[in-house]
């Protein structure tokens, strides 16, 4: 479908569209057109990824002096999901602009029927769902018309030529097409580049260093291959060392090393690089700024140290999307807070005694070079090159250094490498009789600010300040002058240095950090664990940047709600700020609040009646009597992974996990990756076989944010509590302070916002498209309440009736059996046309322009002024 939202061509690559679909991109339009930010929730499931890349790409297209789009993920298989919708709309751009090159084509033809080779998309996939689990959305052809094969009159496009087109859905076998594309002007038609980034991990083609197990091993294995002074090595004693012949190639080749136009997810560029035998990862890196499109991690955008190597030099019109990101404000806080331990310090002591060692060797054998990096500092960070930026930018500069650092010279106390390894000592030494006072009989929990501690620190080590501010950048400094490749063994002294810079460069003004020192940081109930942790406490100082730089910033996830707070936490103020509803043929969701067992006891995970035994009995019969009426698949989510121990614990001695295998195998989440991803695998082979599962999973955890239960995986979620975070967290009661201070977010609402935000991702899951249904079981007598209910996205809200409010298990079972019996009932087609909008009913929702209307810039919005005989 291509059509005209508000003065834009937009090219959307399905013959019909939702309702919020075209409000959600409406929306994304006036906050490009305004030049500002954007906050909008969109109901999952019904194709939010394919609308921002139609919209934006097409606003790319249109705009020529419009920036790159970087959108943001989570994870990879979500990254390898963008970049497949991508490549979609990027073909249907190709075949449109070149059916009009031709003269072939209407522009905006409606038609479903396909020649042979045309692959269509089934219901699933209208409207660009798109799931990439679903395999069979790929695989069955649909007509999206009457259900004939002709088109009927109201279905062909008022195009150029009038008439009428067969043409297809671009989705070949195999999905999209990925790779360079040369025919036909390009990706897109315009010779689009569009790039995914991701870890050496994901990347490396070399065959050896791939056999490494974890990431750290990877890019130490890579870094003793590709350093510059191993490069040098080899080159005066060829042979001597072992380096990268992907690396050299990608070297050797110089400017010529470049990516043609086209799709290139992770595989591609790994096959590109293989056949031009050139680095994968670094080709990348080179050609990021060549791109037109980026696909990549939130820590590239957000954690300062890795911003500054990836995306330093993006220009200040690139449009940056953050999807899924209901827990940004977690993520900016994560990037700037520093947990250490004691055994993280001793470590670090290790690893100063082997930079001693190193740098009286190279005194030794190789003084100039020392005197060389010595020289470097007293000329200032910028001439020694550890901030490449110079000083007058100030984009993406490290959250860590303050501008007036830029300009300065490293401190002379810490230029020779020796006294700065006494220096770190000394640190290092303070920090662990800071542990031990913690974790001694007299000890207890510390908070203090960053100030405290610092003057604290300077009386009792007689360290300076001011070095401080230097301690990561002379870290850093020190390890390539003494050309070390495997980084990883210098963790815990990173962690240090990092630890050292914040305290010092935030220790000024309001106090936006917390120093809070525990005696007890392990999770192992009696192990003895004492921590320092420099938490920070507000989220806006790590997303500030983006906002300060980038003209649009667009945050967007389906479970935003309440969607008013994150203009607080981030410290912005949004130009569009939308929560939008589901358009939908019939009731796919049912939400189900039970708040009693079918004894009438009241059931909740409130600390005072989680230990109660007729609240866990309750539970367990309720999970067992919605598993033996519910087919297929049950995900249960619960508030913590200590609470799921415990009540499976009591269930299995009541004999519930018995009964409940009657009628499913149960398989259960764990801190382990392995084995959840091992889980999940046969919990899928179990519901594809017809068996039956239900997954046993905790809110927050990796299951809740990035698997999709859709289809027969998840025909019901139950929520069995309401997952606030611990509040007796010293590093919380700081955050909660703070918020309330300085930003007027009181204790509870900022509690309810968080758990019922996450109580939302948790049951989202279970719904991925129109044609998919599922129930939404909120298992506690608190979701009852107003200000709980209140605060779900509204989406879920339009099927939350009162008459599913406050039930006990056994009327919640008569709901479940009535639902389902409902959705066993065959589609009807014509009902779900009904939510789709044709090319002719979009061109009806675009206001006409009128006579006196006044475009704001190139492909604006139209602002309309009333004449003077009107007023």
């Amino acid at each position: 479908m291509r059509f005209d939202l508000d003065g834009l061509d937009v090219f959307f690559p399905y013959d019909r569209i939702y309702l919020e679909q075209h409000q959600y991109m409406r929306a994304l339009k006036q906050a490009l057109d305004a030049g500002g930010h954007c906050l909008l929730e969109m109901p999952t499931g019904t194709g939010k990824t394919v609308c921002l890349l139609s919209l934006i790409t097409s606003y790319q297209y249109a705009n020529p002096g419009a920036g790159k789009l970087v959108y943001c993920t989570r994870t990879v298989p979500e990254m390898n999901h963008v970049m497949e919708e991508l490549a979609t709309v990027l073909n249907y751009r190709a075949e449109e602009l070149g059916m009009l090159e031709d003269g072939e084509g209407t522009t905006g033809a409606n038609e479903a029927a396909g020649s042979g080779n045309t692959k269509m998309v089934d219901v699933e996939d209208i409207g660009g769902t798109g799931c990439a689990s679903s395999d069979r959305g790929r695989d069955a052809a649909v007509d999206h018309n009457t259900g004939g094969d002709a088109a009927s009159p109201n279905d062909v496009g008022s195009g150029r030529s009038g008439r009428r087109k067969r043409r297809r859905v671009y989705r070949r076998k195999g999905g999209p097409p990925m790779g360079p594309i040369s025919h036909g002007g390009g990706a897109g038609g315009s010779g689009a580049l569009a790039l995914c980034l991701s870890s050496r991990r994901n990347m490396c083609v070399n065959e050896r260093v791939v056999q490494e197990s974890d990431r750290e091993a990877v890019d130490a294995a890579c870094r003793t291959m590709t350093s510059s002074w191993v490069l040098e090595r080899a080159r005066e004693r060829p042979g001597s060392i072992e380096t990268c012949p992907l690396y050299d190639s990608f070297h050797a080749a110089g400017e010529a090393t470049t990516l043609p136009s086209g799709v290139y997810d992770l595989e591609e560029l790994k096959k590109w690089g293989k056949q031009k035998g050139w680095c994968p990862y670094y080709l990348t890196r080179q050609a990021i700024n060549h791109a037109n499109i980026l696909v990549f991690n939130y820590q590239y955008m957000l954690d300062p140290k890795v911003a500054k190597m990836v995306s330093k030099e993006l220009e200040a019109e690139s449009i940056i999307v953050f999807d899924e990101a209901h827990n940004i404000d977690s993520v900016c806080i994560e990037a700037l807070s520093v947990t250490l331990n004691e055994r993280g310090l001793e470590q670090a002591t290790r690893s100063l005694g082997r930079l001693s060692s190193e740098v009286s060797r190279i005194k030794a054998s190789d003084n100039a070079r020392l005197q060389t990096e010595y020289q470097n500092l007293v000329d200032g960070l910028i001439d020694q090159g550890l901030l490449d930026s110079p000083s007058a930018d100030i984009g993406l500069a490290s959250n860590v250094l303050s501008p007036d650092v830029l300009n300065e010279a490293v401190p002379g106390n810490i230029r020779r490498a020796e006294h700065f390894i006494a220096f770190m000592k000394k640190l290092v030494e303070h920090l662990k009789g800071r542990l031990r006072s913690v974790a001694g009989p007299n000890g207890g929990v510390q908070s203090e600010t960053p100030l405290a501690f610092l003057h604290r620190m300077m009386n009792g080590t007689s360290l300076e300040a001011k070095p401080l501010k230097f301690a990561y950048s002379r870290l850093s400094s020190l390890l390539r002058t003494l050309q070390v490749s495997n980084l990883d063994d210098f963790n815990a002294l990173t962690d240090v240095a990092d630890f050292a810079t914040l305290l010092s460069s935030y220790s000024e003004g309001v106090a936006k950090f917390a120093i809070i020192m525990e005696p007890n940081g392990s999770s192992i109930p009696g192990a003895s664990d004492p921590v320092i942790q420099l938490a920070c406490l507000d989220s806006s100082l790590a997303i500030a940047p983006l906002f300060k730089r980038f003209g649009s910033v667009m945050i967007t996830s389906g479970t935003l709600s309440p969607i008013d707070l994150y203009p607080k936490l981030l410290q912005f103020e949004p130009r569009v700020s939308e929560s939008l509803q589901m358009s939908t043929f019939r009731p796919c969701v049912r939400p189900l609040i039970i708040t009693r067992g079918s004894d009438q006891l009241a059931v909740s995970t409130k600390f005072d009646d989680r230990g109660d035994m007729g609240v866990i009995r309750n539970y367990g019969a309720m999970l067992v009597e919605l598993c033996s009426a519910i087919p297929d698949g049950v995900v249960a989510f619960f508030t913590s992974y200590s609470y799921m121990e415990s009540i499976i614990s009591e269930w299995d001695g009541m004999g519930v996990l018995r009964q409940l295998t009657k009628h499913k195998l149960v398989f259960i989440e764990t801190k382990d990756v392995v084995e959840t991803t091992l889980a999940l695998d046969n919990y899928r082979r179990a519901c594809d076989s017809g068996r039956g599962a239900v997954f046993l999973s905790v809110a927050r955890g990796k299951v809740s944010e990035g698997i999709n239960f859709d289809r027969h995986y998840g025909r019901a979620v139950i929520m069995f509590g309401v997952p606030f975070q611990y509040t007796l967290s010293h590093v919380l009661r700081a955050r909660l302070e703070y918020l309330q201070t300085h930003y007027q977010i009181r204790e509870q609402d900022f509690l309810n916002f968080d758990a019922l935000r996450q109580a939302s991702q948790c049951v989202g899951r279970v719904i991925r498209s129109k044609t998919d249904y599922g129930l939404m079981i909120f298992a506690d007598s608190r979701y009852s309440r107003h200000d709980k209910r209140s605060k779900l996205p509204k989406w879920i809200q339009q099927f939350l009736f009162d008459a599913y409010l406050n039930l006990s298990t056994d009327m919640a079972l008569q709901h479940v059996k009535q639902f389902l019996r409902r959705m066993a009932q065959p589609i009807d087609q014509t009902a779900l046309q009904s939510v789709l909008l044709t090319l002719d009913e979009v061109n009806q929702m675009n206001p006409c322009p009128e006579q006196n209307a006044e475009v704001a810039g190139e492909g604006g919005a139209m602002i309309t002024e009333p004449s003077s005989t009107e007023v």
